[in-house]
């Protein structure tokens, strides 16, 4: 059955389940996105990638700063949508917006709630070193990701996986899992689960100030926020490179040997050479750089970085 379909969504997360939806056949009739922003050295402005998506397919978009007033919400109304289907919008959606589709709110969300509701699930679920996450979908209500669960999918987190893996992997998955959730929908297939009332944990967004590199802390628990950061906003460190430190994106790592570090300060250059890469003590332990990204530049290799950068054992990194 066809529905008409309300979509709210702005970044890339969300484009592929736009693209099921309308793959499936249903009627997305409008799409709300978060407003256009000035991005780059030009500081142009750019519409998201979901009003992008939109734009291509021909589907009106809609881009308000609020949902909180009453004319914006009767907007919403008029388009008499049997759902609305969320993912990663970024605007709360209140009472006369979540009652106004037929059958309510629909929202993607990347985490195995209650764990990691909020803003970042993805990146606070590697930093956490979590072994497992996967995408669910949820009937929405007026608190922050607390209603009950229609549709689950788990996906394990291997050691090496980034932000940016896993982000790919949830959003291709959670695409199947909505579009699954709606074709049952309207012939009452959907079993509402409610969230367990234990083990709820929150995933504030990602602030600016925790993007530094700590050298100081376990190995496993620098290596979890390298990759949990990775490939934005990046965690990143300073180098001594030439006359002055660089700050330079640590985007991938692995954890070395135990032994390798010794009585070595946390933040000293172990190893640095073609053969045996880039390796820097930690608290505990140390940590193995796979791929760097200088500023100005294109992530790279530690092999191709070395070729271009003065670092020696025994160098800091701060």
């Amino acid at each position: 059955m066809s529905l008409r379909i309300v979509f709210m969504g702005t970044p890339d997360f969300a484009v592929p389940t736009l693209m099921e939806i309308v793959g499936q056949g249903h009627d997305v009739v409008a799409c709300y996105s978060q407003p256009p922003r000035r991005a780059g050295r030009g500081m142009e402005e750019r519409r998201q990638a979901v009003h992008q998506a939109a734009d291509t397919l021909g589907i009106e978009v809609r881009t308000p700063l609020t949902l909180k007033d009453a004319e914006e919400q009767a907007r919403f109304a008029e388009l008499e949508a049997d759902v609305a289907v969320v993912v990663a919008y970024g605007l709360i959606l209140p009472r006369p917006v979540l009652e106004a589709p037929a059958f309510g709110c629909l929202n993607l969300h990347a985490s195995l709630l209650p764990r990691w509701r909020g803003a970042a699930p993805i990146n606070r679920a590697i930093m956490a070193g979590d072994a497992e996450t996967g995408v669910e979908v949820m009937r929405m209500e007026a608190g922050l990701d607390t209603g009950p669960v229609y549709m689950a999918e788990k996906v394990a987190i291997d050691d090496a996986m980034t932000a940016g893996d896993l982000h790919d992997r949830l959003a291709v998955l959670g695409a199947d899992l909505m579009a699954r959730a709606l074709a049952a929908l309207p012939r009452g297939g959907l079993t509402a689960t409610p969230q367990a009332e234990d083990g709820v944990t929150y995933a504030r967004k990602i602030e600016k100030g925790e993007t530094r590199i700590d050298w100081t802390r376990p190995a496993r628990e620098v290596h979890n926020h390298i990759r949990g950061l990775s490939p934005f906003p990046g965690a990143w460190c300073e180098m001594p490179l030439g006359s002055s430190p660089e700050r330079v994106k640590v985007l991938r790592s692995a954890v070395a040997a135990q032994d390798v570090a010794g009585d070595a300060a946390p933040g000293s250059v172990l190893v640095a050479n073609a053969d045996g890469g880039v390796v820097i003590a930690c608290g505990s332990g140390a940590v193995r750089l796979v791929q760097v990204q200088r500023a100005g530049r294109k992530p790279m290799g530690v092999g191709d970085f070395l070729r271009g950068a003065q670092l020696a054992p025994g160098a800091t990194l701060a």
